[in-house]
């Protein structure tokens, strides 16, 4: 019996590592749910769970080999309205990163000025203003990478449409 408890624990992580994954199964109006893959007459769907959200992807659907940054990174052309799409977007991503270290930077000054308020310093206390410095310092250099990186990109987005345009 001894004997048969490791060789059961070998075998039971490989089998439980697929429970994550289910498969819906569809024909005309009936769904199945199922932990193997479906008959061939059903649609299947592969529905994954993932850090506790539930991606459903359409299995019978074949795979684009091609991914769109390996195309990039290969040099391989891309159509100049898709790259605009591809540059305003991380225009806007870059853009909303903005808005979201400003959020961190008024969460972070708040505890700044709890743990000035507890330690019964002053506001001109001098390591409290250090502290503050220094975190305004660090925020301001995030933003500033982020909007170097916008204006770069503004100038690239105008080059391509200039280049489009003509």
């Amino acid at each position: 019996m001894r004997a048969l408890a490791p060789l059961l624990l070998c075998l039971l992580p490989p089998m439980a590592s697929g429970a994550d994954t289910i498969y819906k199964c569809i024909k005309d109006d009936r769904v199945v749910y199922s932990q193997t893959n479906c008959p061939d007459e059903y649609q299947q769907r592969e529905m994954a769970f993932e850090f506790g959200l539930t991606h459903e992807v359409d299995s019978d659907k074949p795979k684009d080999p091609n991914d769109p940054l390996t195309e990039l990174l290969n040099g391989k052309t891309i159509t100049s309205e898709k790259m605009l799409t591809l540059i305003d977007s991380e225009i806007y991503r870059l853009n909303q990163e903005n808005s979201y270290i400003e959020v961190l930077r008024a969460s972070e000054r708040k505890k700044l000025d709890r743990k000035r308020f507890w330690r019964g310093a002053p506001e001109t206390d001098p390591e409290y203003l250090k502290e503050v410095a220094a975190m305004n310092q660090r925020f301001d250099e995030m933003k500033g990478a982020n909007d170097a990186s916008i204006s770069s990109l503004k100038a690239r987005r105008d080059t391509v449409a200039t280049a489009d345009a003509q």
